[in-house]
């Protein structure tokens, strides 16, 4: 078996961020670690949205970055620390839009001998370039992290020390330390036992000023300044500022935004509306604080992520034709079920109801130098109406457009001209109003046309071609000769006019007998035929565009759309396939055909605008969007309904918007979050999700929720209700009224757990609830809560032989546990039946067990319960289950079961899979077979009867399978007799089962699943990670697929080395050695290789690059997205 690992969403959890100007300019960009992904994104402050410049992977594990800037220098730089052990300088460069390396170190990791903790100065001698060591202490407490605080012309230098409770400013020299208290929120639920720290900070730095924001484990934000006379810091001053999501990392920019990177769920960018210093907050010195208004305004969360995948399950509860992703994610009450659909999100900005069915919308600026768009043209069957664009859409009847007739194209040309082609001729509207019609010549009609910028291409009734020119003047001319087709023409396309050029080389024009011919206007040789393309299908649409080759940053870079990249030419069948093939620039000819299906109707296609380059919008059942992004090309449908026709527009509140019409309304749509796989819904939950089932022939899911170091809402108003009469009892005679009177509003007082967190109740208290959720509506039917302590793991939907047409529902829980060392009074197995078509669950009976029951499973008729390390076999009694059989011979504790015919899979917590067989006549359970490492399972996958893949929490996935020569006891051995005495080597099973894949994915796997993602695809193992990643594992199909991937492996290693220094093969293979998986991520790294390494390494696999990167897009698209 050979496999090819491609990852479809990235991971979305941020370990570390850093903010500067990386690209040279004034704006400031942030720089974000991924785990093992290095992405550059920028703000634009305008709208206050967050788009992603670049994105790369490093093939190894990011520790730590940060940014810094030459003496002189305009740009800063980004120091990498990873797990290669070299600590590495990168440069972003711009016009490239890739981060190159500029420097690497392996430091000699001396720093590691001394492990007591000390605070230690350094000095960095610019004259001798060394670093000084100045003077070390020891410290008094433990710290779990510094600030630095300015020096030299910018403050008084030295560190802020954060520690538990506390926090201490520390210089050298005679500057004594400065101590304060941590603030501690009034009348918190919290242990009182639990201490309080700061888990990260940023620093804001003025000419004039410097500030410090630092967060607590609760995600209470304080404003940290410091007091100095001459030089000297005299006191500390902090200040409540604010209460977010728990960060990893946040940054403040100079235009006063604020990014959280949260710890768990979407990050945020806030913007700080005052910075609190006029206000009457009081600034602290004591250990209490109350939480108070926000000081700031929230933007729209920036994007929508789902950290901590626990766990997935792919399914069609929609009924849309298309499985749905269902993912539950997040924890505590920050926790959320998500549907997730394969497409972009649409954000739709207005929608008008026209006075009629339209055909064609197209939107036109008065000038060709202005950024926005002055009208909308709507067509209809036998009238135009031209609306104008403004602070309201009004209808404009001095436009110079004909109202009487319907529009085949309208469209801005020169520099300030309106054009308007119509059946019966074409109007020419100048800048003055003055209007140059052209008619049609006897009674022939005006049937397709094409333009750009200059030039006007129609076609008449009969297959004639006629062209015109814009002069210097401003004139529309007509060509002196016409063009004859053979056939009557389908549809026509004209590229946008290149930079710097009077006019586009090429026509292309789609014809009835299903070929596209490509048609020089070139002066040389106008309307001469160049190249010709036979279809499988007629023709619907054409649009010739210039994507790729970096245009995505072109207006980054300052440089004008044209000077770079490809034209490719779209062909729209009426079949519903889109064609993509490569324009030669130079001779017209037409090559590298890329296939897709896109729908059941005909494909139209039209060109737009997205981030400063052209894309291409394609219509049929369902809308797509063709467009480069970040080095690939990208294919990808909008989550919407279907629309009929389509057009750019460009405002002031949607810069890169797109004007449609659906049925009868006109509706205005934007597409902000390019490169997104997914777009969702969500619905929240209350406390950490950790297993959802799908209830059959229903749309329903039963999810169990639970939280360690939690309350449940009984125990919480209980305790609320005890702290309200300790205050009230505490207070004297005088203040008793005023006491009940706080005491009354504590207790009506109702904080949003989902933004100032959840009260921490200690270590061993567990919250926990099941919940009936309809997904698709994001209703929840029915909650169930649990008593105090009664913590749910297991869930299994199952029939039993003596119901079998009723559906059952069973839950672990288990009461009182402790988690290190792992202990509990006891465990409920809860049975409930499915009742009003999946709409309702009912309470049978409870089952007692004496340990923690994490897995259930069905088992022909029954089920197998996993008991702590006790794999038992379970029938449905009248009071409770029924023990059937008990298997004790599980090392540590079961945490999975999964059964395939007659044979189970046990996942062991640290030693692995065990297959065990149960012998019905004896009615006894025995393991035969092994793996022969001690993986330490988080989830596992049956592949086929012999084969199970599973993954471990050190983030490698697994193929294990039993070999041919492995004794099936049951077949050959009836009485089983020899499979029970047949020891094996150091207790393990008498027989082993092989691993014939393995391969480090880098993050903890949590869910697999062997599923198909696209209507008609082919099957392969989707998994997810705790960091929010999608990734699969495909089959190879052909010896030959799997030798050209594994050759351009081998070069990509060569050719393409990891960013960071990590190796990229020792990376793959970091706890087993990579076994017959090809890496798809570093394979598809050849789109972003220069040419000419492209080409060095195509030609070694006897290829040409167009041919490998069409291989790269096949494979994904045959699985995947």
């Amino acid at each position: 078996m050979f496999l090819y690992s491609l990852t479809l969403q990235r991971a979305s959890a941020i370990i570390q961020s850093i903010h500067g100007n990386f690209d040279g300019s004034k704006q400031q960009q942030i720089v974000v670690a991924r785990g093992k992904i290095l992405e550059l994104i920028k703000l634009d402050p305008n709208t206050g949205k967050i788009y992603t410049l670049l994105s790369h992977e490093v093939f190894g594990v990011i520790r730590a970055i940060m940014a810094f800037r030459l003496t002189g220098g305009n740009k800063d730089y980004v120091v990498v620390g990873s797990d290669s052990g070299r600590i590495v300088i990168l440069e972003y460069v711009a016009s490239k839009n890739a981060f190159e390396k500029e420097a690497d170190s392996d430091p000699t990791g001396e720093g590691a001998q001394n492990t007591s903790q000390l605070l230690t100065y350094y000095e960095l001698d610019l004259g001798l370039n060394h670093v000084v060591r100045k003077y070390s202490e020891p410290l008094e407490e433990h710290g779990n992290f510094l600030i630095a605080v300015p020096g030299g012309s910018d403050g008084p230098s030295g560190v802020l020390v954060c520690s538990e409770n506390y926090i201490t400013y520390k210089n050298l020299g005679d500057q004594p330390d400065i101590r304060m208290p941590i603030p501690r929120r009034r009348n918190d639920l919290d242990d009182p036992e639990r201490g309080m720290i700061f888990v990260c900070s940023t620093t804001h730095k003025t000419k004039s000023m410097f500030f410090f924001l630092a967060q607590t484990e609760q995600g209470d934000l304080f404003k940290i300044t410091l007091e100095t006379d001459e030089d000297m810091v005299t006191e500390v001053r902090m200040k409540y500022f604010d209460t977010v999501p728990v960060a990893t990392t946040m940054n403040v920019l100079k235009t006063g935004f604020l990014f959280i990177a949260a710890e768990f769920g979407n990050h945020y960018l806030y913007q700080i509306a005052h910075l609190g210093d006029d206000d009457d907050e009081q600034e602290f010195s004591s250990a209490t604080i109350s939480r108070k208004e926000k000081h700031s305004s929230l933007l729209p969360g920036l994007s929508e992520i789902w950290w901590k995948l626990i766990n997935w399950k792919i399914a069609d509860l929609a009924n849309e034709d298309t499985p749905q992703l269902y993912v539950a994610c997040g924890r505590g009450p920050k926790s959320s079920m998500r549907v997730l659909r394969h497409g972009l999100e649409v954000s739709e900005m207005a929608v008008s109801e026209l006075p009629g069915n339209p055909n064609a919308v197209w939107t036109v600026k008065r000038k060709a130098e202005e950024e926005y768009d002055a009208y909308i043209i709507v067509s209809f069957v036998n009238a135009t109406l031209v609306l104008s664009i403004g602070e309201t859409v009004e209808e404009v009847t001095d436009s110079g457009f004909l109202g009487t007739t319907p529009t085949l194209s309208s469209s801005l040309i020169g520099d300030d001209a309106l054009l308007q082609i119509y059946p019966d001729g074409i109007r020419h509207i100048r800048a003055d109003k003055r209007v140059n019609e052209w008619k049609t010549p006897g009674k022939k009609n005006i049937v397709k046309c094409a333009v750009n910028q200059r030039q006007v291409v129609i076609a008449l009734t009969g297959g004639e071609l006629v062209y015109f020119e814009m002069d210097p003047t401003g004139q529309l001319n007509e060509y002196t000769e016409r063009k004859e087709m053979s056939t009557d023409v389908k549809c026509m396309s004209l590229a946008s006019v290149p930079s710097g050029e009077q006019r586009a080389r090429f026509l292309a024009v789609g014809l009835d007998d299903n070929t596209v011919r490509i048609i020089s206007l070139d002066q040389n040789d106008c309307l001469q035929p160049l190249s010709m393309q036979a279809l499988p299908a007629p023709a619907e649409s054409l649009c010739i565009v210039e994507m790729g080759s970096g245009s995505d940053t072109r207006e980054e870079r300052g440089e004008d759309r044209g000077t770079s990249g490809g034209l490719f030419l779209n062909i729209g069948l009426q079949n519903g396939v889109l064609l993509r093939m490569v324009l030669d620039s130079v001779t017209g000819d037409l090559s590298d055909t890329r296939t897709r299906y896109l729908g059941s109707r005909p494909v139209k296609l039209f060109r737009i605008f997205m981030q400063g380059s052209e894309a291409v919008l394609a219509m049929s059942s369902r809308s797509w969007l063709s467009y480069w992004y970040q080095s690939r090309f990208h294919l990808t449908p909008l989550s919407y309904e279907t629309l009929e026709y389509a057009s750019g527009f460009a405002s002031e509140q949607c810069p890169e918007g797109i004007v449609a019409i659906s049925t009868n309304t006109l509706r205005i749509l934007a597409l902000e979050k390019l490169g997104a796989v997914f777009n969702q819904v969500s619905t929240p939950l209350k406390y950490s999700p950790r297993k959802f089932a799908v209830l059959p022939d229903s749309s329903n899911v039963v999810v169990i929720e639970t939280d360690h170091n939690a309350y449940t809402e009984t125990t919480k108003a209980q305790r609320k209700q005890q702290m309200a009469e300790e205050m009230v009892e505490a207070a004297g005679e005088e203040d008793r009224e005023l006491a009940a009177e706080m005491a009354e509003a504590f207790l009506k007082e109702d904080q949003q757990e989902s933004e100032f967190g959840s009260p921490k109740a200690g270590a061993g208290m567990w919250a926990s609830q099941i919940r009936l959720l309809n997904p698709v509506q994001g209703n929840t039917l029915d909650t169930i809560r649990l008593e105090q302590n009664e913590a749910a793991f297991s869930l299994s939907v199952c029939k039993f032989n003596n119901h079998p047409d009723q559906t059952y529902v069973l839950i672990g829980t288990a009461k009182d546990l402790t988690m290190s060392p792992r202990t509990c009074s006891g465990g409920i197995i809860y049975t409930y039946l499915v009742k009003e078509e999946g709409n309702e669950i009912e309470l049978i009976h409870k089952t007692l067990v004496d340990d923690v029951p994490a897995a259930i499973c069905p088992f022909q008729g029954r089920v197998l319960i996993g008991v702590g390390k006790l794999l038992r076999i379970y029938d449905l009694g009248k009071k409770k289950l029924l023990r059937k059989c008990e298997n004790k011979h599980i090392p540590n504790f079961i945490v999975n079961v999964t059964s395939v015919g007659q044979r189970i899979v046990v996942s062991d917590v640290q030693e692995s899979l065990h297959f065990v067989r149960y012998k019905r006549q004896e009615n006894s359970l025995v393991i035969f077979a092994d793996d022969t490492y001690a993986r330490w399972v988080t989830a596992t996958c049956i592949l086929d009867y012999d084969t199970v893949m599973c993954a471990d929490k050190f983030g490698n996935i697994s193929v294990i399978r039993l070999t041919s020569s492995v004794n099936d006891s049951v077949d050959e051995d009836p009485t089983g007799i020899k499979a029970l005495w047949d020891r094996g080597v150091l207790s393990g099973a008498s027989q082993k089962a092989d691993p014939i894949a393995t391969f480090h994915v880098g993050e903890t796997v949590l869910s697999l699943q062997k599923c198909t993602l696209i209507p008609g695809g082919s099957e392969s193992v989707v998994y997810t990670t705790l960091s929010g990643a999608i990734g699969i594992l495909v089959p190879f199909t052909s010896h030959e697929d799997h030798d050209f991937f594994q050759h351009l492996e081998m070069h990509m290693r060569a050719e393409y080395p990891p960013l960071c220094g990590r190796d990229h093969i020792s990376y793959r293979s970091y706890y087993f050695p990579v076994k017959n998986v090809i890496d798809g991520d570093l394979c598809e790294q050849f789109n972003s290789m220069e040419s000419g390494k492209q080409k060095s390494v195509a030609e070694e696999l006897e290829r040409n690059p167009s041919e490998v990167s069409k291989k790269l897009e096949d494979i994904r698209t045959r699985f995947a997205f």
